[in-house]
């Protein structure tokens, strides 16, 4: 006979096989909706920026690889931390032909002093409507979820990172764009 901990253990072993096999048929989502498809385009956008001419869109970078990094706000320890490790990193970024894009819910006024307090050498954007977050699946409401993708040199969308660890970040994404350079060379 078999005992009702069993039946239980069966049932609940069961049910969470049918959620995973669920989960993959779904498309991938993050605490912030609905990711973008890998290997897919990546969605276009338009946002103003605090360098440049003002404004800065996606497809200003065909040619180029580019790491567009989703942070919560300017002058929070974590994104001053991730902020910082990309701009550590900014030559290694050059060298492999990549831009590095930051955005954020905050105000293009907001990211100019950000930019100067920490000697960002790289664009940061205002997503201040969220449009441009909620595309990338990294829109929490109020502000953009710590979510980072990287987008080859035709605009297609090669890898994304939901976990992100600001202290180590910049070096994952490096890595992995060695990777995906190395596949396509």
């Amino acid at each position: 006979m078999i005992s009702r901990r069993t039946i239980f253990c069966i049932l609940f072993a069961c049910f969470f096989t049918l959620l995973n096999w669920l989960n993959f048929a779904a498309p991938a989502t993050a605490l912030g909706g609905t990711l973008p498809a890998i290997n897919q385009p990546a969605p276009e956008f338009t946002l103003p920026t605090n360098t440049g001419d003002g404004k800065i869109s996606l497809s200003d970078y065909r040619g180029k690889w580019v790491v567009l990094y989703f942070y919560p706000k300017d002058f929070t320890s974590g994104c001053t931390l991730e902020a910082r490790r990309f701009q550590q990193d900014l030559p290694k970024y050059l060298a492999k032909n990549t831009q590095i894009l930051g955005v954020s819910a905050d105000d293009v006024n907001s990211h100019a002093e950000f930019c100067n307090a920490e000697g960002l050498k790289f664009p940061l954007l205002a997503d201040t409507t969220g449009s441009v977050s909620k595309a990338y699946g990294s829109w929490l409401g109020y502000m953009s979820a710590r979510h980072t993708f990287i987008i080859d040199p035709d605009g297609i969308l090669r890898e994304i990172f939901v976990n992100v660890n600001p202290a180590i970040h910049s070096a994952q994404v490096l890595a992995r764009l060695d990777e995906l350079q190395a596949s396509v060379s």
